[in-house]
């Protein structure tokens, strides 16, 4: 079970995740380790999933065309997954987004379970909508946003 952000655990990780030192060396140790267990596990562990629902998301290379594969943090709802282009904070936009964008045909890995996926890149009005629900489920966007100096990508993930 995910650590709830409001608790006294889900305080600590939101503080440590939010910190500087853990926004330059999360984004090398995180998701190489999201990838090994998710592998290692049948797709039944993914480390971040301790700290926030988390899914896998296999996108198709803008550049190469190759099949890549990125562990996210999501906000599951109905019948959808919405996830964060926040890269920990970084200056740039995650290479997933610009993924997303050219070619919004994916695959999540979720709970074991395989689904293809078609993305949406959330409009202005869109975000303003689900923002604050994404910042009361992980309040490190506005820490990332704000460190990052971007406007952070937030893409709807619907079943095809």
């Amino acid at each position: 079970m995910p650590a709830d952000p409001e608790s006294k655990f889900g305080q600590i990780v939101v503080k440590v995740s939010g910190s500087k030192a853990f926004r330059a060396i999360g984004p090398r140790i995180v998701p190489p380790l999201d990838r090994l267990l998710h592998k290692l596990s049948g797709g039944r562990i993914i480390l971040s999933g301790g700290m926030l629902p988390s899914l896998m998301l296999t996108t198709t290379g803008a550049k190469t065309g190759q099949k890549r594969i990125a562990p996210l943090a999501t906000k599951p709802e109905a019948d959808c997954w919405y996830v964060v282009g926040s890269n920990f904070g970084r200056d740039n936009h995650p290479a997933w987004t610009a993924n997303l964008i050219a070619n919004p045909d994916a695959d999540v890995s979720f709970k074991a379970k395989d689904t293809p996926v078609r993305a949406h890149l959330l409009d202005a009005a869109e975000k303003a909508e689900l923002w604050p629900r994404l910042v009361k489920f992980w309040p490190n966007y506005d820490v990332y946003t704000e460190a990052s100096g971007r406007d952070l990508r937030v893409f709807r993930l619907d079943p095809r």
